[in-house]
């Protein structure tokens, strides 16, 4: 078989695993296809997703029943005022032997050693506990007491947060929101769909979601993802739109520069690259395109975008923001 066809082969089977879990899915969650699909691609695009939605629209129960679905150890941090860095990573304790007195120290591993971490409510709490995850989710290890202990893989955070206008949150901090791949947004059911969530939400029980994915299939598919070939326009591309949302930039126009106090980085350009080549693979394309980087741009830029004042006193975001670069960067 050439390496063609096994290319072909990889992604005829990756298509079939993509329907069973949609199916497992589905089981839990009712419309919001578009935000799985975007949970998929970070899945598989080795990233972190930070959901955006207010309260009531089923953004923690996604993530579990996405969880359900992979046979993975699983653990959820519910973020609140009180919650601190320790209760996170971990800390090291005292033991002390009965026989002899002696003393000694253990580590106590925190809920961030396990494989998928719910994030719940993220911006319920502090930046100095928020920024506890910084390690774990850009190096996949964490420090404690000047030991550092790697976590296992394959390692996600999927993180919820209520919209920072809400009573009683706090802004992630840029370099926090920089660790996210993606950054979708949940909104309200069509009024079609919430129907039938409703009906079903309050009968009976309905069948459990099943695991359809295993560790060591998640880290096939992250190994397969980092293959599928992006051509050079395509990822010149992905850098121009990234470029194009800095002020400092030459390719950055007037229009930009006035509502943007702060543009994406490198990894935005990167992000969009990645997140392309796994939403090419869900669809059983053998490349990205330029077409992915579009459908992309949003989940993977509106986080790393800062309106300035003046877009904010128009009642302008980051979504506005990235269509006007989009409608004026080449495609």
């Amino acid at each position: 078989m050439t390496d063609e066809e096994q290319a072909q082969d990889a992604l005829s089977r990756l298509n079939e695993t993509r329907d069973r879990l949609m199916g497992e899915i589905r089981k839990g969650i009712i419309g919001q296809d578009e935000v799985i699909e975007q949970l998929l691609i970070t899945l598989l695009a080795r990233g972190h997703c930070l959901l955006t939605g207010i309260p009531g629209l089923g953004k923690t129960l996604l993530v579990k029943t996405l969880a359900k679905c992979l046979s993975l150890g699983f653990k959820r941090i519910q973020f609140t005022p009180d919650l601190m860095p320790a209760d996170v990573v971990g800390s090291e304790v005292v033991d002390e032997d009965p026989a002899t007195g002696k003393k000694s120290f253990r580590f106590s591993a925190g809920p961030i050693f396990s494989n998928v971490v719910l994030a719940d409510e993220i911006n319920r709490t502090p930046p100095k506990t928020q920024a506890s995850l910084l390690e774990a989710m850009g190096e996949r290890q964490v420090t404690v007491s000047g030991e550092t202990r790697p976590l296992d893989a394959p390692f996600f955070v999927l993180a919820t947060q209520n919209p920072i206008e809400l009573e009683g949150t706090y802004p992630l901090p840029e370099a926090q929101l920089d660790r996210f791949l993606l950054n979708p947004v949940i909104d309200y059911l069509s009024e079609e769909d919430e129907i039938k969530m409703v009906g079903e939400t309050t009968g009976v029980q309905g069948e459990e979601s099943q695991a359809v994915l295993t560790g060591e299939d998640i880290l096939q598919l992250q190994s397969l993802t980092r293959q599928v070939p992006a051509p050079e326009t395509v990822v010149s591309y992905a850098v121009a739109i990234a470029s194009a949302s800095r002020p400092q930039s030459e390719s950055c126009d007037e229009w930009t520069q006035k509502r943007v106090k702060w543009g994406a980085g490198s990894r935005g350009s990167q992000a969009l690259i990645l997140a392309s080549k796994a939403r090419a693979m869900l669809d059983g394309r053998p490349n990205a395109s330029r077409d992915d980087v579009k459908a992309m741009a949003k989940s993977g830029l509106r986080h790393r975008i800062l309106p300035s004042f003046f877009a904010e006193s128009e009642g302008l975001n980051s979504d506005g923001i990235i269509d006007h670069i989009l409608e004026n960067v080449a495609s």
